[in-house]
């Protein structure tokens, strides 16, 4: 199954939910759902008092095929003083199906933390009859994360793209939006907890079908204690220990007040985040699961546990009729699953499952000492198992139509399943009669949506009493029996009239909602399963490491709730400066958020704090300085001048407001600390004006290392020149030693680091308090040439642009392939140079590059231009996201010479075999497809030299265009249409004055949501047809022509259709006489149609597959 963002609770969508940006769903959250049960506590303040704003948006879209931009924006609409647009991917967002979302307009410039809510639905409109418009509705709390909520798969492409349907009328789609913002509080304020006693599990992204497993086996006591009791240690990880996740898990489940967190457990299964985010099948995750825990549980107290409450045995047999001969296989099972196609009810299932085939003529059976014989085979069930489980086939595999499709067809199943019914007509002879096979419901596990996903929840009644609890992500609601039981059956339901007495027929939709898997208890196990788990099944070191994980969640969240109380001092000191400089950080002096810092309370006087930093530092109070920091204008922070001392008579709380003007809950401070000749704490000298705190930094060019050397004192009066023995002393150079100096002034958004002239004062060089001065040892011009970067301006320069950027292939878009650091101001010759190096490849101009696509974490889906973009910098961005990914492909021509050419993809079908050839054709844009046509007969096999060829534009199965000889290719897309080039039959060059050209297509009939459909399939064609012809001469060329056998050609039937309703024909029709002369262009409208199944094997190629298409299955690694 596909990754998607499970779909609202009740929805009537048989399509899934996804937020667009992500290509890969990145959201964690599903949408909101407005509680509508009478019985819901609060029902009645979630009522608006007045009526909603609601608006309705009409959106016209002119030439909508020819649309070539991936996404496309509708104009802005307001709806409850809030903008909206609608946002559709006209060729699908990585699906064949139409992509429509409503987006939030002003998302961007929204203030920190908005949320709205709106309930809304979007339609395409039919513009022939309006009854078959498409429409969808759902509800979506927007956020800055979720800013676009809709349909991925809204309809298909080739029912949109279909003239025939009505919802493209010359080249004109017409969309719909109805908006209704709500301000409901109630999502936000349900407390599960308190409500209903249960908790839920938070959704991790497209995880609801697991969340909605683990809530039913968590609700299987006898299995939590079996869980429970696995032996694990304090010394255990639970991100790499399944056993001690799920503990940790259930433990949380039991006793916590809020909703529970998977991603330990879904780390412990060793899937990474990618993984998680794929909606596998939830059968398979719970065979996978249960088969980790069977193994780990093996030599251990709760050995062969996941046996005993699940596993069931049946016999297969076979029985030979005329003699007595008869073979029997058991076989044990963990989960049940049942046929829903054609079975009203659970027991007609069970019936199915053990109906007696019989095995006689062509079929007979060969056994062993008797040869061939007539035989009857079957299953037989030898046990049932305590804990039942019923996986329903709600999805199955369509051969027609050559993919999956989910069976919404109504199916009930009993609150009592009693399996020993007429007379044990289900177990086999050897089945103990004196176990009582009667079960009792326990849980129904319910998919919503259509089968590329949706969203999945639970109704579950923990203890078997007659309340029922919905179990859906972190929610958890009070239920009736109704919901749980006739609401899962699935079928049809018809809607309440809205409108009397206009056309009566009352309209009927499928339930997208209903139960896949059932779980039954046996009642004379009852008991024993649903037993009493309490503290005491869980081991001691468990309880420990989940309280203290409890307490760490309580104490942040007091923290959090305190933190008006408190400031937060960071205090740096020199030896931060001498750790981070050069390793973590090259300007400014520190990281705040990595040096020492104090939670103290507002009220508490700042001399009584200088005590708490002495018993931290072990510097004497009296020996403390502290200085303020202050952001300078051009964005860099540096200390500005000591602390007064009635500054240090105040609040902590006082001076923080002092320091910055900002609201924030911190105060930045530097500890200057003297030391004297013994190196122990002195007390600071006196600050007059004239004395300037400078901090040094040293950089040596030869190890192209910078670090911190220390601070000092000078009189703004001075000159450097009387300072470089000092400096000299403190790299740890000869006292004469010549030195250049440099002020690094700034490095946001370049860096602006000049020479200190030394013979000037340091106020004539305007240095100040906090500034920064690096220093080097002086080379001589002729030895610069020997380092990289010989000064310090170059190598701060190199340290602000340099960019470590991961290479990746194209065609292998997850891994990397190599790194290269380069400067963020290379130009596009630098970066290809560097590749092209890389690769050992002579020419650079041959390397073509693609961007990233940060939300997608995908390649952009157009390469970059030769010299299209300046610079890496400019690469490297995607709208206001850097990434550090670029993708490259190596061309085989150079990439200037490729982008004066047009590549078309064209399939060429061979005139006698069966077969087809792609050919990708590069010529001049200004060519048309006449050379095409030229080139393309140098490179494939003519069934003669004097052949005639034609380009067609096949879209869907249907036959669009033939493309005139002069028309330029510039223009001809072949990213989405299927280009397809035959040669013209001799008999189409010579038709006579009466003599028609028909398309003629392959069609099935598919009778989906009370409509006929037609699905087209197969290779579309041309046909001549005379004047007075019949059907029966007709299909004798058409059977010559496609090679179809007779007993498969029999079954065919052959229709007129027109619009997409076919009229079926006999042998004696004559077929000109349905078809009016008309140009061929158009044509596709009517046709005539060769009705059977499409049973050929699907062709190797696809001439417009997506670009990147990613599926996994289920695998736990751990």
């Amino acid at each position: 199954m596909t990754v998607m963002t499970p779909a609202p609770v009740d929805q009537q969508e048989d399509e899934e939910m996804l937020v667009p940006q992500s290509d890969l769903a990145e959201n964690n959250q599903q949408p909101m759902e407005v509680v509508g049960q009478p019985e819901a506590a609060n029902a009645a303040e979630n009522q608006p008092v007045e009526d909603p704003p609601s608006s309705r948006f009409s959106w016209k879209i002119d030439n909508f095929s020819r649309l070539n931009t991936k996404k496309h924006y509708s104009e802005v609409f307001v709806v409850g003083g809030y903008k909206w647009r609608v946002l559709i991917f006209p060729k699908g967002n990585n699906v064949d199906h139409l992509s429509m979302y409503l987006d939030v307009a002003d998302s961007t410039s929204l203030p920190y933390g908005w949320s709205r809510y709106a309930q809304f639905s979007l339609a395409i409109v039919n513009q022939i009859h309006n009854k078959y418009s498409v429409r969808k509705d759902t509800q979506h709390q927007f956020n800055a994360r979720e800013s676009d909520w809709g349909f991925t798969s809204f309809m298909p492409l080739g029912e949109l793209y279909d003239p025939n349907r009505g919802y493209l009328v010359n080249d004109t789609l017409l969309i719909e939006a109805e908006v209704i913002v709500r301000r409901i509080v109630d999502y936000w304020t349900y407390d599960s907890k308190k409500e209903t006693g249960y908790v839920g599990l938070k959704n991790q992204g497209a995880t609801c079908y697991m969340n909605s497993l683990l809530q039913t086996l968590f609700h299987i006591p006898y299995f939590r204690k079996a869980v429970y009791h696995m032996p694990t240690t304090e010394n255990d990880m639970p991100s790499g220990s399944i056993p001690l996740a799920l503990q940790s898990l259930f433990y949380k489940l039991q006793y916590s007040d809020s909703s529970v967190a998977t991603k330990e457990l879904t780390k412990s299964f060793g899937w990474d985040t990618y993984d998680s985010f794929m909606q596998h099948d939830v059968q398979e995750l719970n065979r996978v699961l249960c088969e980790k825990l069977e193994d780990k549980m093996k030599g251990t107290v709760v050995e062969g546990t996941i046996q005993q409450l699940f596993e069931g045995h049946h016999m297969n047999y076979i029985e030979c009729i005329n003699v007595n001969y008869k073979s029997t296989r058991k076989e044990s099972f963990y989960d049940l699953q049942l046929d829903v196609k054609g079975c009203r009810d659970v027991y007609a299932s069970f019936d199915k499952y053990v109906e007696v085939e019989r095995l006689e003529g062509d079929n007979k059976y060969h056994a062993e000492q008797y040869g061939l014989q007539d035989a009857k085979k079957g299953v037989l069930f030898i046990d049932f198992p305590p804990v039942l489980q019923l996986q329903l086939k709600r999805f199955e595999y369509d051969f027609m139509r050559d993919t999956m499709v989910k069976i919404n067809d109504r199916y009930e199943f009993p609150l009592q399943l009693d399996l020993d019914r007429e007379n044990g007509k289900y177990l086999s002879p050897d089945a103990d009669r004196s176990v009582r096979n009667l079960y009792t419901l326990h849980s129904v596990l319910v998919h919503s949506g259509g089968v590329h996903g949706g969203h999945y929840y639970a109704y579950i009644r923990p203890t078997l009493t007659d309340q029922w609890y919905k179990f859906d992500d972190e929610r958890v609601t009070k239920e009736d029996l109704k919901r749980a039981l006739e609401e899962q059956y699935g079928g049809e339901e018809e809607l309440p009239q809205t409108n009397p007495g206009f056309n009566n027929t009352p309209f009927k939709f499928t339930k997208y909602s209903n139960a896949y898997m059932l779980v039954y208890i046996r009642e004379s196990d009852k008991d024993k399963i649903i037993c009493n788990v309490d503290e005491k099944d869980i081991a001691e070191h468990l309880r420990e490491r989940l309280k203290k994980e409890q307490e760490e969640k309580e104490h942040k969240k007091k923290e959090k709730a305190e933190a008006h109380l408190y400031t937060i001092i960071k205090v740096a000191r020199d030896e931060d400066l001498m750790e981070q400089i050069g390793k973590d950080i090259y300007f400014d002096l520190v990281d705040h958020d990595k040096v020492r810092s104090f939670r103290i309370q507002k009220q508490i006087p700042f001399n009584l704090f200088k005590e708490e930093v002495a018993k931290e530092f072990g510097i004497p109070v009296q020996f403390q300085r502290f200085w303020l920091w202050a952001k300078r204008q051009n964005h860099t922070y540096r200390p500005n001048r000591p602390l007064t001392q009635l500054e240090e008579t105040q609040t902590v709380g006082q001076l923080r407001e002092v320091s910055n003007k900002v609201h924030n809950a911190e105060l930045k401070l530097f500890l200057e600390v003297e030391c004297g000749p013994d190196l122990r704490p002195i007390a600071p000298p006196d600050k007059t004006k004239e004395d300037i705190l400078l901090f040094f930094k040293l950089y040596d060019p030869e190890k192209e290392e910078l670090r911190y050397v220390g601070k000092l004192f000078v009189k703004s009066t001075g000159k450097p020149t009387e300072y470089l023995s000092k400096l000299n002393e403190m790299a740890g150079y000869a006292p004469d030693e010549e030195i250049d100096l440099y002020e690094e002034i700034k490095f946001e958004p370049n860096v602006m680091c000049e020479p200190i002239e030394k013979k000037s004062t340091f106020r004539a060089s305007q240095l100040e308090d906090g500034d920064i001065v690096c220093f080097q040892k002086a080379h001589p011009a002729e030895s610069a040439e020997q380092f990289r970067y010989p000064d310090v301006p170059s190598f701060l320069d190199y340290v602000h642009n340099r960019q470590v950027v991961h290479f990746r292939s194209l065609d292998k878009p997850k891994e990397d392939d190599f790194c290269l650091e380069m400067s963020k101001l290379y130009t596009y010759d630098d970066v290809v140079e560097r590749v092209a190096q890389q690769l050992g490849l002579d020419d650079p101009s041959k390397i073509r590059l693609t961007s990233h696509n940060c939300y997608s974490q995908q390649p952009k889906p157009q390469p970059i231009k030769y010299r299209g973009i300046d610079h890496l910098s400019d690469m490297l961005i995607h709208y206001n996201q850097t990434s550090d990914i670029l993708y490259y492909e190596v061309l085989d021509i150079p990439l200037p010479e490729l982008q004066c050419l047009k590549t078309l993809k064209v399939a060429f079908h061979h005139a006698t075999k069966d077969e087809v050839s792609v050919h990708t054709i590069r010529l001049p844009k200004q060519s048309t497809v006449g050379d095409v046509i030229n080139d393309l007969k140098t490179k494939v096999e003519l069934s003669h030299p004097d052949a005639e060829l034609r380009l067609l534009e096949v879209f869907y199965h249907k036959i669009y265009k033939i493309f005139p000889l002069n028309e330029k290719i510039e223009n001809i897309n072949d990213q989405y249409w299927t280009l397809r080039a035959e040669e013209i039959p001799e008999e189409e060059k010579n038709l006579g004055p009466h003599d028609r050209l028909i398309h003629v297509y392959h069609f099935t009939k598919d009778t989906a949501q009370n409509q006929m459909q037609i699905q087209n399939f197969g290779e579309p064609f041309f046909l001549v047809i005379h004047e007075g012809e019949t059907l029966a001469e007709i299909k004798v060329r058409i059977q010559k022509k496609l090679q179809v056998p007779d007993d498969e050609f029999a079954k065919w039937k052959f229709a007129f259709l027109s619009l997409g309703r076919p009229e079926y024909l006999q042998d004696s029709d004559v077929v000109s006489s349905r078809f009016q002369r008309r140009d061929v262009y158009g044509a596709w409208e009517q046709y005539l149609g060769l009705e059977h199944s499409d049973s050929a094997p699907k062709r190797a190629y696809a001439a417009n597959q997506n670009r990147h298409t990613f599926e996994k299955p289920v695998k736990i690694y751990n």
